[in-house]
């Protein structure tokens, strides 16, 4: 039941956050921790670097702990704990970023940079639930969680090239 829930409820997930945002209408002047308009977007711009260096430790931890870090040797116990730590951390840091950006802007696939960072965003909440349910399954096959935590470390790269970067970067991003 749990591989068929890692299944069918990302898939509710991303649709719902997609119809909320697609029929939300915008709320441009909505603030993230007091900050409005380009206040916010820096701040969301320095919260999504942060997210995304959350999920390279992310990223590196598991490789250690599947054995897949180069040289690294066996990961000592307290490696899984710190991994699940810094993934509940990178969670709750995407919280508020998302918050804004779906009531902020909603759903949005006028540009491709918005369209990819709306849909990825979406994709994002997604991959989480199955992780989270893919994570406790004894029943999964061996390669769907490291796909799903790929998933979401890719997730988070592509959401920060096209938010985070393009911000930060006078709002232009390379290919977009």
């Amino acid at each position: 039941m749990r591989l068929v829930l890692a299944v069918l409820l990302p898939i509710v997930v991303f649709a719902g956050l997609y119809a909320f945002g697609g029929s939300h209408e915008p709320a441009y002047t909505s603030s993230l921790f007091g900050q409005y308009g380009d206040n916010a977007n820096g701040l969301k711009a320095r919260l999504g670097t942060a997210l995304l260096g959350l999920a390279l430790v992310q990223l590196l931890l598991a490789l250690w702990m599947y054995r897949r870090l180069p040289g690294a040797g066996r990961a000592p116990a307290p490696v899984r704990t710190v991994h699940r730590l810094t993934g509940l951390a990178a969670f709750l840091l995407s919280l508020p970023i998302a918050y804004h950006c779906i009531t902020a802007y909603g759903v949005r696939l006028n540009t491709t940079r918005t369209a990819i960072h709306s849909i990825t965003g979406c994709a994002f909440y997604g991959t989480f639930t199955a992780k989270v349910l893919l994570v406790r399954s004894r029943r999964a096959p061996g390669w769907a969680l490291p796909v799903a935590g790929g998933s979401l470390v890719t997730a988070v790269a592509l959401l920060w090239y096209t938010s985070a970067l393009w911000w930060l970067n006078g709002t232009t991003v390379p290919g977009l």
